[in-house]
């Protein structure tokens, strides 16, 4: 982990915004940059340059006055921090459209996270080949997780199954999880959840769409406030 200040805890909102400077930099880095001001680092991120130089303050690294942060530095720390500086096995749970498509997406593994093993309840699917994996049965998900050393589940679940797929990871000792499924899904103290709704997300633009008339894709229409760019996995043809 990055050596940040002795005792300052990293508050949650700004974990979750260092994977947005951390793509940024990767996008600083590929083109060659070797230092950034604030001001740059927080338009390709999306924020202001205040909140940035806060952000970043609590990994130690206040950049240099009129210099900017060393990109590669500064990659280093958040990949530290991120705990990307490993390869994190990952399993898939539900290979229905969604599933194949997280399945078939490239970037996981440029970030850090290689997908081990894919699951499905449906025996009509098991040893279908998707990529390089072959989908494997829900009833050998706890021998997939053990062998395999999975530290990290995505559900891609119809809403019904997903609640049942999430206390089989629990008891399987999956503690990170990855809710793409369109329902709440509850987890004991102690697992780390986080949840992606695209149709939630959706119909919170057409709030914004809604009320400020733009229909017709007119220019100036609102921005949702707090809102980034989600990245959407490809889609195999």
């Amino acid at each position: 982990m990055a050596d940040r200040p002795a005792g300052r805890r990293i508050p949650e909102a700004t974990v979750t915004r260092l994977p947005l400077y951390y793509r940024a930099l990767l996008e600083c880095a590929d083109r060659g940059t070797e230092t950034v001001s604030s001001e740059r680092l927080a338009e390709l991120a999306g924020m202001n340059a205040a909140k940035v130089r806060k952000d970043l303050s609590y990994l130690g690294s206040y950049g240099t006055r009129g210099v900017g942060y060393e990109v590669e530095f500064l990659l280093g720390r958040i990949s530290g921090e991120l705990g990307l500086t490993q390869d994190w096995p990952v399993v898939i749970v539900g290979v229905g459209n969604l599933g194949q498509a997280l399945a078939n997406y490239h970037g996981f593994g440029a970030r850090g996270f290689r997908v081990e093993a894919l699951v499905d309840a449906d025996p009509a699917k098991v040893g279908e080949q998707v990529g390089e994996l072959a989908v494997e049965s829900l009833d050998d998900l706890a021998e997939v997780v053990a062998e395999r050393g999975i530290r990290i589940a995505i559900i891609a679940t119809p809403a019904p199954a997903a609640q049942e797929v999430a206390g089989l990871l629990v008891a399987a000792g999956v503690a990170s999880i990855l809710n793409f499924a369109p329902t709440v899904v509850s987890v004991p103290d102690g697992v780390s959840l986080r949840k992606v709704d695209l149709a939630t997300e959706l119909q919170i633009l057409s709030f914004y769409q809604a009320e400020q008339g733009n229909w017709s894709g007119r220019k100036g229409s609102k921005r949702a406030p707090g809102s980034s760019s989600p990245v959407i996995p490809e889609v195999a043809s």
